[in-house]
């Protein structure tokens, strides 16, 4: 039985996130019933993260196992017509070894957040943006982003419903890049907390308006307590850009 690597982008905006429910729409959900309209199988089908609801995702990776074999490029096309009219694309599929897991094998996540830093209301970028309409100083955000690389204890920028056994985790990357009224946040770690990027997010928007320090948000990370955290960032502006094994 060969097990299929598949990579994926989508629009989460029509979608109650990646982890199939019984009375909501989800990303894994089409794919998997994509999967059963080609070969006739229920088949599981495991992503390397399970994005929120409104999360995009521009290199999201899963895989799968079928029984019937596939040609790759034939296998991504047949996923693709009957993902229609989803917001869903199955840029490649690919053969891997059987101890291949989309999750667990994962080395390196990277996800970017988009913030337009406008008055004007959005056009072309409504559900995928968060409009912020007070300037934000973005050179103070980046200097405190810096404050939260490294291994530490992210309780406080932990969802509280999160399932992880250990809120530690090492942040690889951080980093506030502005172009225009475009501002884009990179993060990347080998593994992140249920919500943890756009908390991170929200309170370093708090910084770029003047209501935080960098030192202010060295300490909320070191209160350890998720009332310590500044506002949660939207989803929309939320995209998985990239997986790495």
């Amino acid at each position: 039985m060969p097990r299929y690597k598949l990579l994926i982008e989508y629009d989460g905006t029509p979608f109650s996130g990646w982890q199939i429910q019984d009375n909501a729409p989800t990303v894994q959900g089409a794919l998997e019933a994509a999967v059963k309209a080609i070969c006739d199988e229920d088949v599981r089908v495991h992503g390397s993260g399970r994005t929120d609801a409104g999360v995009h995702a521009l290199g999201q990776v899963a895989h799968c196992d079928i029984e019937k074999p596939f040609p790759p490029g034939r296998l991504r096309d047949g996923l693709n017509a009957h993902l229609r009219p989803h917001p869903i694309g199955v840029l490649s599929a690919d053969i891997v070894a059987d101890d291949f897991e989309a999750r667990f094998s994962a080395t390196r996540r990277h996800y970017r957040y988009r913030i337009t830093n406008s008055r004007a209301n959005l056009a072309l970028d409504i559900k995928r943006s968060w409009r912020v309409p007070r300037h934000l100083d973005t050179d103070a955000m980046d200097v405190a982003a810096k404050r939260l690389l490294g291994k530490h204890d992210f309780t406080t920028f932990r969802d509280t419903e999160c399932q992880a056994k250990s809120p530690e985790k090492t942040l690889d990357q951080l980093d506030v890049i502005r172009e225009g009224d475009a501002i884009s946040i990179l993060t990347s770690a080998r593994s992140f907390l249920h919500s943890q990027v756009r908390s991170m997010v929200g309170s370093l928007v708090w910084v770029g308006e003047g209501r935080w320090s960098a030192d202010d948000l060295a300490a909320a990370l070191a209160a350890r307590n998720r009332a310590a955290c500044g506002p949660v960032a939207p989803p929309e502006g939320l995209y998985l850009v990239r997986v790495e094994y």
